[in-house]
C-alpha cells in the first residue's frame, strides 16, 4: 500500500497511449473531490498489466509484452503486477471520504470492510470455507511480482487461496480501494511476459497455480454483478459507476 504517483504507460515499445487510456489507474484526484461514496466498475478493452505503485518497470520483460500484444501500466496503489484482459476479471474502484463510518483510521484495519462485503457474497453463492484476512500481510517469493502471489489485510480466501485482491491509497479527504477478482484463475499469461529466468519461469507458473482461485472456479451458480451492489454495505448512499449488466462465466 502507498501513495506514490503513477507514471501512465510505461512499455516504452508498445504504440503511444492516450491519457485517457492511462488515466483511470493513476488519477485518484476525482475521487478526492468526491464527499460521497463512490464506485466505479472498470474494465479494459485490451491486455493490460497493472504494475504496483512501486514496482520497477523491469519487473516485465519488454519484448515479452510487446510481442503479446500487452500494455503496461502503473496505478497509484501498492502491491504486485495484476495482468487484466478483456472479460477476464471484476475489478472496482471504491472511494470512501474520511467522515464515512467506514473509514478506518487504523491502516491495518481500513480494508476489512470490503473482504467482509465480498465474503457475503460469496458465501451467499455457496462457496465454502471463506475467510478475511485481518492479520499482516503474508508474503512468497513471488509476490513481490505478483500480486496474487501473497495476502494483505481485508482479502478474500476460499479454502485458503487468494480470490479478491484488495490495495489502497490514503489522503487527508478519504481512502480509495481498488479491488479486484478474476473470473478463472491462470497465471500463465503474466508469468509469460515477467522478466524471471526462462528456468524459473515453468517452476513459478506450477507454484502460482495453487495460490488463487477465480470467481467461477468456486461458485456453483453463476455470481450477478447485482449481488455485489445489493450486499454493498448501507448506510449513506453509493455513487456507481460504469456498472455492468452481468458476469459471464
Amino acid at each position: 500500500m502507498g501513495a506514490v504517483p503513477g507514471r501512465g504507460v510505461l512499455n516504452p515499445h508498445d504504440r503511444p497511449r492516450t491519457p485517457a487510456e492511462a488515466a483511470p489507474w493513476s488519477d485518484v484526484e476525482r475521487f478526492r473531490q468526491a464527499g460521497e461514496r463512490v464506485l466505479v466498475h472498470r474494465a479494459v478493452a485490451s491486455p493490460t498489466v497493472v504494475l504496483g505503485s512501486t514496482q520497477s518497470p523491469q519487473v516485465i520483460d519488454a519484448a515479452r509484452a510487446v510481442a503479446a500484444g500487452i500494455t503496461v501500466v502503473r496505478r497509484r496503489t501498492g502491491g504486485g503486477a495484476v495482468l487484466l484482459r478483456p472479460g477476464d476479471h471484476v475489478w472496482v474502484d471504491v472511494w470512501l471520504p474520511k467522515d464515512d463510518p467506514l473509514w478506518e483510521h487504523d491502516v491495518a484495519a481500513a480494508a476489512g470492510w470490503v473482504g467482509r462485503w465480498w465474503a457475503a457474497v460469496l458465501l451467499a453463492r455457496g462457496v465454502r470455507d471463506v475467510t478475511v484476512h485481518t492479520g499482516p500481510i503474508i508474503q512468497n517469493r513471488w509476490s513481490e511480482q505478483v500480486c496474487f502471489a501473497g495476502t494483505g489485510p481485508g482479502e478474500v480466501l476460499a479454502g485458503g487461496r487468494k480470490v479478491v485482491g484488495v490495495a489502497q491509497w490514503r489522503s487527508r479527504e478519504g481512502s480509495l480501494f481498488r479491488i479486484s477478482a478474476y473470473r478463472h484463475w491462470d497465471p500463465g499469461a503474466l508469468v509469460d511476459v515477467l522478466s524471471v529466468p526462462d528456468g524459473e519461469r515453468e517452476v513459478m507458473r506450477s507454484e502460482l497455480s495453487s495460490v488463487a482461485a477465480g470467481l467461477f472456479d468456486l461458485a456453483p451458480a453463476p455470481l450477478s454483478v447485482d449481488e455485489l451492489w445489493r450486499q454493498l454495505p448501507r448506510g449513506r448512499p453509493w455513487s456507481i459507476e460504469g456498472r455492468p449488466t452481468a458476469l459471464e462465466a
